[in-house]
């Protein structure tokens, strides 16, 4: 079994190590990868004939010496692609057809509501009126009700949305 300062020893020593790889890979230079071959064209099938190359021209007598061959540029890395790129601006078009339905609905004559009564609808069919967002709790808790205006009345709703959903509510 290992005592407190060994394992602390041997934690200095790993982390040693890692800092020597680090070193190592930071000072070497790392192999530049062979660039890509380039595409080549292939010629299409029906081709007219070349000319015959012109011969190549006579080397010029050697008064200036050779120009060394140029040297290729070192490769990038490979990058990844920036945020730019990869999540574009514009965000994505909706469905076309939804797109339609709210036009539809926009320009439709009312829909047609089944009538909910105020004394016996559960919460969740209150929640469901339009307009109306999430009243069937508060609804419920202050039933019994005599008529419609009494949502009003006994500040179970606001006029806002109460205007909204008193065509889609009944008592009886």
């Amino acid at each position: 079994m290992l005592s407190g300062p060994a394992i602390l020893r041997i934690s200095v020593l790993l982390i040693l190590a890692g800092i020597l790889a680090a070193l190592v890979q930071f000072l070497l230079p790392s192999p530049v990868p062979a660039p890509a071959p380039a595409p080549v064209a292939e010629a299409p099938a029906e081709t007219v004939p070349a000319e015959p190359a012109a011969p190549p021209p006579a080397p010029e007598p050697a008064s200036q010496p050779p120009a060394p061959p140029p040297v290729p540029a070192p490769a990038r890395p490979a990058q990844m692609p920036s945020d730019a790129l990869a999540f574009p601006s514009e965000p994505p078009q909706v469905q076309q057809g939804q797109a339609e339905i709210d036009r539809a609905e926009d320009s439709a004559g009312p829909r047609a509501i089944a009538i909910l009564d105020l004394n016996t609808a559960s919460a969740a069919d209150l929640n469901k009126l339009r307009g109306g967002g999430a009243i069937g709790r508060a609804i419920v808790a202050k039933r019994p009700y005599t008529s419609v205006e009494q949502l009003l009345s006994k500040r179970v709703l606001s006029r806002a949305v109460y205007d909204k959903i008193k065509d889609q509510v009944t008592v009886r």
